[in-house]
């Protein structure tokens, strides 16, 4: 009894009006997954691969997507809407294409078996990047500044100067290899690229290693490293030091190392964005008769007039006298905030003087409280 044939859109799991890319996508992450090369033990693996080629080869056809579209699998039986039956291309010959050519040198073999086999993996060689995680004032954020930072980490050995061989040594191409710093292996289908066992990626075999670093080239050191922060620099960003990371083996090129700036908290001043917050108090003779106070920031003071009745909590702004962004075209605000301070430790002569004011007080002194109880009596019966 002749099997069904599955839906091709099914097969591959997109919805019916996808795109060709969606199509490509899908093809080449269950083409990977079904490989019979990937799948030795599974006697079904090879059936679903075929099958998801022959989806493949439809869908990316518009004409056979068309008829497909409009018949079905009738499209393709018995010469059914102009296609011959059996018409379709070779499932290997559809994978080759599509992940580039006879299995060296792009697509997925690079992603999977590390780079083209022919080339030397320089990148093996080369130095880990490094992450330094560094506190700095707000004041340093905000005009920016100069810092040195201490860090261990492994740079070139000053004895062989990073070619991991003693003076005088020499170096010759790994016998192994060729020099290429892979050697390649066949699996099946599969031709597998790897780095190299006895020169380690280096294509050169060292004749004496260097005694101080034992042939790899670099060092525990402790170094210092300048780096210059940008003013308006912004809690959590990253900073790039090219060439400051681990140094690279036998001489490979060195990582880099990345900053991240974290801002210590400030005792008057919080940061949101480029623009700046401070709680300043103010005496309640003040709020109530108005007066003119000084408010910091960070380049200074500045003059801010209080009208007469200035209520706790009150937000003035201060435009300009914030953070510069970091890209340099515009400038944050400076934002306090007034909270009146009421006064405690009364002595007699305090307490007389303000049990005369209270008498003298109406509702039309206090209308926000007035306000509230008219909104809340119903709470009070």
């Amino acid at each position: 009894m002749a099997t069904e044939k599955r839906d091709y859109y099914e097969v591959l799991g997109v919805e019916r009006n996808v795109a060709s890319e969606e199509i490509k996508r899908a093809y080449r992450k269950l083409a990977v997954k079904f490989h019979p090369d990937k799948n030795p033990d599974d006697p079904h693996a090879e059936e679903k691969f075929k099958e998801l080629g022959e989806a493949y080869d439809v869908l990316m056809d518009p004409d056979k997507r068309a008829a497909y579209d409009r018949f079905g699998h009738a499209a393709f039986a018995h010469g059914g809407a102009g296609f011959g039956g059996g018409g379709f291309h070779d499932p290997f010959e559809i994978f080759r294409e599509v992940f580039g050519g006879g299995g060296f040198g792009g697509g997925i073999f690079e992603t999977f078996f590390g780079g083209s086999p022919g080339a030397r993996s320089d990148d093996r060689r080369r130095g880990s990047d490094l992450r330094y995680d560094m506190e700095i004032k707000l004041e340093e954020a905000a005009f920016g500044a100069e810092k040195t930072i201490e860090i261990e980490k492994l740079d070139a050995c000053d004895k062989c100067h990073g070619s991991g061989a003693e003076p005088g040594s020499r170096k010759t191409s790994c016998p192994t290899c060729a020099g290429r710093g892979q050697v390649i292996s066949s699996r099946g289908f599969f031709h597998v690229s790897q780095t190299c066992p006895r020169c380690h990626g280096a294509g050169e075999i060292i004749e004496k290693p260097c005694q101080k670093c034992g042939g790899e080239g670099r060092v525990e050191k402790l170094s210092r490293i300048k780096l210059k922060i940008p003013a308006g620099i912004r809690e959590g960003t990253r900073l790039r030091s090219p060439g400051n990371g681990e140094g690279g083996i036998g001489g490979g090129a060195a990582g880099d190392l990345y900053v991240v700036v974290h801002l210590k908290e400030h005792n008057i001043f919080h940061r949101e964005a480029d623009d700046l917050y401070c709680d300043v108090p103010i005496p309640f003779s003040v709020a109530a008769l108005g007066g003119d106070i000084d408010v910091p920031t960070l380049e200074g003071k500045a003059l801010v007039k209080v009208p007469a009745g200035t209520q706790s909590g009150q937000m003035f702004k201060l435009r300009g006298k914030g953070i510069t962004n970091v890209n340099g075209r515009s400038h944050g605000d400076l934002f306090p905030r007034l909270i009146v301070e009421v006064p405690s430790h009364l002595n007699p002569e305090q307490r007389r003087k303000l049990e005369e004011f209270a008498a003298l007080c109406g509702e039309e002194n206090t209308p926000m409280r007035k306000s509230f109880f008219d909104r809340a009596k119903e709470f009070f019966k």
